[in-house]
């Protein structure tokens, strides 16, 4: 089992990443349960493979656990299934020492996770992801947020898990295309600052999407810790440390508004798709080589992620999707800085990036095939 610390000041939480971890969630949940039962909210999809499993770790050490099952998908990210959280929870008579589970992928967290920091003006919850994305990323570092019309994660709170448990059997239960998703997550740490994992990642990344179990905790152990340096240096992104963890992101969102946060594109596709844009974007800017954001390119088709924009077959052109980039919550001024690269392992945060030469590029990525 690893576990890593993720040095928070006034928060700090562990990771807990461990084959076979779902099955004693009870017992590592108990000593920061502060009742003798347990609200958990999670999806149907997780429902159905987990639910057994976790009543009965809580059950082993005397917690009863009350559930509230909601759609899956990223549609639940929105108000009306915040409300219906936050109605449960009350009716649960949850209390501001009480620690709520958020069992599932990114939307179940990030859902759970900003209903827990309003409830009662805040209460405790703690992060057990089930899929590969969740467990790299979107479970540590204490962002919640819903989705709203106007954009992506609009709306939400810095939030802190008091845990944060990730059993790497859990995605063995998913589909291809969701670990695919997820990975675009791992890949990212390492063409943040680390060429020699995204070497690794292009060495295994196959192997990993296959099944590997070796691989896949490696790569979970892997990005938690980078993900938890980078967090604990800049909590709340203020200092532009933490903005390195959107590269891929501003493009990505914009994707997934032109096709409605849908199922079109998974938000994990999204990312490695708006990767290689930010590649091909710091190439044409001859930020860094054409053959390194080619290498990008190269590596997220081979794995079966996107990796061309004309393969969406969008009916909008690029200054449609600039224009979505308005409504980025790292807007400041006026202006939207963009991760860009000076090469693999180089990424690093831009403040004088014309939209009008963002929407130009876009218009030329519309039609690679």
């Amino acid at each position: 089992m690893a576990v890593i610390p993720v040095a928070i000041a006034g928060a700090p939480y562990n990771v807990h990443i461990e084959a076979g971890v779902l099955a004693r969630a009870g017992a590592l949940c108990r000593p920061f349960l502060h009742k003798n039962h347990v609200a958990v909210v999670t999806d149907d999809h997780v429902a159905a493979k987990w639910r057994a499993t976790v009543t009965a770790s809580f059950d082993a050490v005397g917690i009863r656990s009350e559930w509230l099952v909601l759609p899956s998908g990223e549609s639940t990210k929105s108000w009306e299934h915040l409300a219906r959280v936050i109605d449960w929870l009350l009716a649960q008579e949850v209390e501001r020492k009480d620690k709520i589970i958020a069992l599932g992928g990114g939307v179940i967290g990030d859902l759970t996770g900003f209903a827990a920091s309003i409830v009662k003006r805040g209460c405790g919850f703690i992060q057990i992801p089930t899929t590969l994305l969740a467990q790299v990323d979107s479970s540590v570092g204490g962002k919640t947020a819903i989705n709203t019309p106007a954009g992506k994660n609009l709306v939400g709170a810095f939030h802190q898990p008091a845990l944060v448990l990730a059993d790497p059997l859990a995605l063995d239960t998913l589909p291809l295309r969701d670990v695919r998703a997820g990975y675009a997550e791992v890949i990212k740490y390492g063409l943040i600052d680390d060429a020699t994992f995204f070497e690794w990642c292009e060495a295994n990344g196959e192997k990993l999407l296959a099944g590997d179990h070796a691989a896949r905790e490696y790569a979970i152990a892997y990005s938690v810790a980078a993900k938890a340096r980078i967090v604990a240096a800049d909590e709340k992104e203020t200092e532009g440390v933490r903005a390195l963890l959107n590269l891929g992101h501003t493009f990505g969102h914009a994707f997934e508004a032109e096709t409605g946060f849908s199922d079109r594109l998974l938000h994990g596709e999204g990312v490695a798709l708006g990767t290689v844009m930010a590649a091909r974007f710091s190439a044409r800017q001859g930020l860094m080589t054409s053959h390194d954001a080619q290498r990008i390119a190269a590596h997220v088709g081979k794995v079966g992620l996107p990796a061309s924009l004309g393969t969406l077959a969008l009916t909008c052109d690029g200054g449609q999707l600039a224009d979505h980039m308005l409504h980025d919550k790292k807007m400041d001024a006026g202006t939207l800085p963009f991760l860009l690269m000076r090469g693999i392992g180089k990424t690093f945060l831009a403040t004088d990036v014309d939209l009008n030469e963002i929407a130009a590029f876009l218009d030329e990525e519309l039609t690679r095939q």
